[in-house]
């Protein structure tokens, strides 16, 4: 039996949809490989072995901006499957596109609510990895209920992963790693794979995103954690 979210989750949102204006490559990409590649909003159980044709490892990745870099992951680890989450529909348009480009069968795309779509629609103890890589920082103090990274939302993502599965976490605003490593090390049935106990080189796996390139040309560093589920 599923657990309910705490009213707070559902009502604070880490998002705000900002629409942009869809390039025609992007909007023909909504229109012809939206119904090839991605998912609709709906109700019930996603039965992930039929969307992708197959059963084999499954990686969430929570807002994927343009998807360049969870095209290359895709792309790179054939042998597992993934699940991409975005609201901004120009991301999702460039995505697709990148899926049609690469010949990608891997990738699947949804442009939803994750916390809804976590909490609705993915079976609990299905995912092998959940992928958070330079979430919104909501730099201003007032702001940072508003981040995604909280302790109910790790409670959340626990449940979704099987035992052994790993989230990776990661942001180049310094205060929000801080908040992260805070929420992560003291939530039950967690596990940071860092030997000093806090953040981990970059893993060969994770591309360097756009954001990833803007902050570190502002100067900031950028900061990985992996947590494991042990419980």
């Amino acid at each position: 039996m599923s657990v309910s979210l705490p009213t707070q989750l559902r009502r604070i949102r880490s998002f705000v949809r900002r629409e942009g204006r869809l390039t025609p490559g992007q909007q023909r990409a909504m229109t012809e490989l939206f119904p090839r590649f991605g998912i609709e909003t709906g109700e019930g159980l996603l039965d992930l072995d039929a969307l992708f044709g197959r059963s084999a490892p499954r990686i969430l990745e929570i807002g994927f901006g343009d998807g360049e870099s969870l095209a290359e992951i895709a792309r790179n680890h054939p042998e597992q499957d993934y699940l991409g989450i975005e609201v901004h529909r120009p991301g999702v348009g460039h995505l697709l596109m990148r899926i049609e480009e690469l010949g990608l069968t891997n990738l699947r795309v949804m442009s939803d609510d994750a916390v809804v779509v976590l909490e609705q629609r993915l079976a609990d103890g299905i995912l092998d990895g959940l992928q958070l890589f330079f979430p919104d920082p909501w730099h201003k103090k007032k702001h940072h209920k508003r981040r995604q990274v909280q302790p109910a939302w790790a409670q959340l993502v626990r449940r979704k992963l099987k035992l052994g599965g790993r989230l990776h976490l990661a942001t180049d605003w310094q205060n929000y790693a801080e908040q992260m490593l805070e929420v992560l090390s003291a939530a039950e049935g967690f596990r940071n794979t860092s030997p000093t106990g806090d953040y981990l080189p970059k893993p060969d796996y994770r591309p360097e995103t756009k954001f990833e390139r803007r902050g570190l040309r502002l100067g900031h560093g950028v900061w990985d954690l992996v947590f494991e589920k042990v419980s």
